[in-house]
């Protein structure tokens, strides 16, 4: 659906697009429009619902929201029930025989979707490392359909050049898909630079409560935009109007959320990179990122995800997550809380014997927004 809402704020934007008053009762809320099928006055005269699994209007509210957020107007959104259905009905796409150039730093679902279920169909994929262009359009092929990407990338937080991947893919007729869950509409917008689908684990940022699981993705493109809701109808991989409902919800406090996010994660970054018992900090925020000016030129901010090697190896980390108690182990990542984990054991244990196995001392931190003297007086607890 367009996302046509005409303030310019983003703010606004988050808790107005797609979200007028309810024309019958007058509900500032959105309402649940817990239904499956609607009334017609006659066969074919409905009022733009037939069946909930095509549209719902719960379901429309969000999908607005989300493609003015993204691109403003002229930009079309769809929801689908988790972030792994989004990126599904994006590769239904292809066909036998095509490509796909990935980022060699993905969640640990979206190399297990292309390693062990898109190649039995003649989907082909190569890893590569998207933060060097120069490596990346070496392996450009003319059966590569499209380039996909993370950035930040999902663990190891490395910042891509957007704009110059969608030139670069788009010199050889793909598409740039671009997965934007760890930065969020409010830190980045691929679509500006030139991405052909974004695409949201809603789950995370957007929902930001840890209680919902939902996918979204976005594109300014009309007839790639068809394709996909036909798919998104066809394969029925749609989100109920509850879930919808949640991750609206959250998107209205999506601005004061990314800013306590990015600012505790920066304060973190820091006193990890000052600790004895870490190796290595990965956070864009850091000017010693080898990434950090193209993030500074892409974000508006670095967001609250932070990774981090801990001396003494695979024991050494599973000793700290095991000790926090303020950062809760768990997978997932977005919510008001802060969350750490092993990803070589959990998020990304998919990963086990390919060419991007997980280091055996990294340690993830979704950072929340808690107190931050809370959060670090934790770590050095758990480090110490």
């Amino acid at each position: 659906m367009k996302g046509d809402y005409n303030y310019a704020g983003f703010e606004t934007r988050a808790i107005h697009a797609g979200q007028a008053p309810d024309p019958t009762t007058g509900a500032v809320s959105v309402p649940i429009y817990q239904t499956s099928t609607y009334a017609q006055e006659e066969v074919g005269k409905h009022k733009g619902y037939e069946y909930s699994r095509t549209h719902n209007p719960t379901r429309t509210a969000l999908e607005e929201c989300i493609a003015s957020l993204e691109g403003g107007a002229g930009t079309y959104g769809l929801a689908f029930a988790t972030g792994m259905a989004a990126i599904t009905n994006v590769m239904y796409l292809a066909r036998p025989g095509d490509r796909v150039l990935l980022s060699d730093d993905v969640y640990g679902g979206t190399f297990r979707l292309f390693a062990r279920i898109l190649t039995n169909y003649g989907i082909d994929y190569e890893l590569v490392d998207l933060s060097d262009l120069e490596k990346a359009a070496g392996k450009l092929t003319k059966a590569t359909k499209f380039v996909w990407l993370e950035t930040p990338t999902n663990p190891w937080l490395k910042v891509i050049d957007i704009r110059q991947t969608a030139e670069l893919a788009h010199s050889i007729g793909a598409k740039l898909i671009v997965d934007n869950t760890f930065a969020s509409p409010y830190l980045q917008r691929p679509l500006e630079l030139g991405a052909d689908v974004v695409i949201h684990s809603a789950t995370k940022y957007l929902g930001g409560h840890s209680d919902v699981v939902n996918g979204l993705l976005v594109t300014k493109d009309q007839e790639l935009r068809d394709k996909l809701a036909f798919h998104q109808n066809a394969t029925g991989a749609t989100p109920g109007p509850f879930d919808c409902w949640l991750v609206l919800r959250g998107i209205k406090t999506l601005p004061i959320r990314m800013r306590a996010h990015s600012e505790n994660g920066l304060l973190v970054a820091k006193f990890l990179q000052a600790h004895p018992k870490v190796e290595r900090v990965l956070y864009p925020g850091l000017p010693e990122h080898p990434q950090h000016d193209l993030a500074r030129s892409q974000m508006s901010g670095f967001g609250g995800m932070v990774s981090f090697i801990a001396k003494g190896g695979y024991e050494a980390a599973l000793e700290i997550v095991r000790r926090t108690t303020v950062f809760t182990l768990a997978e997932s990542l977005g919510g008001v809380e802060s969350l750490i984990e092993h990803p070589g054991a959990m998020t990304h244990a998919s990963l086990a014997g390919s060419p991007i196995e997980m280091h055996p001392a990294l340690v993830r931190l979704s950072v929340g927004i808690e107190t931050t003297a809370d959060l670090l007086k934790d770590l050095e607890q758990a480090l110490g």
